[in-house]
């Protein structure tokens, strides 16, 4: 077998290994795919009388398509660039650089496992989301096919973001703390939680460069009556415009990534990961 389809192999079966420990596990299949859903459709459910204005679609209805864009860009570049620079931490990808094809092998199961992970967190959302709120997938099989595509392009999207910041940001708490920051704030003017319309111009074009709106619109237009789209910009689901964004993202993300990783990779050592691992002590 060819050693770069083998490294692949590997890679997959490695990632779906991860997986599965993770979800057979009470505490972190509580941890990692249940809680947040839990409150997140709690704190939905109490808004579910309250509709958005001008329109008669529940507030909630709206909110749970921009929640699971949010979470479709928000958690796989999170999710790899923590686990990418802790991994550099305690050595385990000094290790996995060691082995021929090594890096191949060991990117191709972190990026399985963290679709996995995704897909499982999502579906453990939506479906109890479809159930309580009202008006979601009224388009039928044709909004299924929107949500497929979408997720799929929101993954390539986000994932090599996360490549790229796990490989220049050297710790992992600095990571999940500079991400939560920035992604905040973004979130907070992607017309997440309410229309984008209600906000100023300026904050309509700075969120308008950025994956979150383009994903939380593309699906809103998958879940939500054609008639919620009253309240976008433009009044239309622009689904021209979000394959072109997200697409520019997906092709700057994956052309970038590679020599990022790589360049990172040739200078992890002993010595490196061993200084480290002193300063992760001293902070204990």
């Amino acid at each position: 077998m060819n050693p770069t389809a083998y490294a692949l192999r590997i890679g997959l079966a490695r990632g779906w290994i991860e997986f599965r420990a993770t979800i057979t596990r009470p505490q972190e299949l509580f941890g990692n795919y249940l809680m947040v859903p839990v409150v997140l459709l709690g704190v939905l459910f109490f808004m579910r009388d309250t509709t958005v204005a001008g329109t008669t679609l529940p507030l909630a209805s709206l909110s749970l398509p921009g929640v699971i864009g949010m979470m479709l860009v928000y958690g796989p570049m999170t999710a790899v660039a923590v686990l990418l620079s802790a991994e550099r931490e305690d050595g385990t990808l000094l290790r996995a650089k060691a082995v021929p094809n090594g890096m191949v092998g060991y990117v191709t199961g972190m990026i399985t496992r963290t679709a996995l992970d995704t897909v499982t967190f999502l579906v453990i959302l939506l479906i109890p989301g479809v159930l309580l709120f009202d008006g979601l997938f009224a388009g039928g099989p044709g909004g299924l096919l929107t949500l497929l595509w979408l997720g799929s392009l929101g993954l390539v999207a986000s994932v090599p973001l996360g490549l790229i910041i796990g490989s220049v940001v050297r710790s992992p708490r600095a990571v999940g703390g500079w991400l939560f920051f920035l992604s905040g704030g973004l979130v907070a003017i992607s017309g997440i939680f309410y229309p984008i319309t209600a906000l100023a111009g300026w904050l309509q074009g700075i969120a308008q460069v950025f994956p979150f709106y383009w994903v939380g619109l593309g699906i809103r237009s998958a879940l939500l009556p054609d008639e919620a789209a009253a309240v976008e910009i433009g009044q239309s689901w622009r689904h021209l415009e979000t394959v072109a964004v997200l697409g520019a993202w997906s092709v700057i993300g994956l052309l970038i990534a590679p020599v990022v990783l790589r360049r990172m990779a040739r200078g992890e050592s002993g010595s490196n990961v061993e200084e480290r691992r002193q300063k992760a002590l001293q902070r204990l």
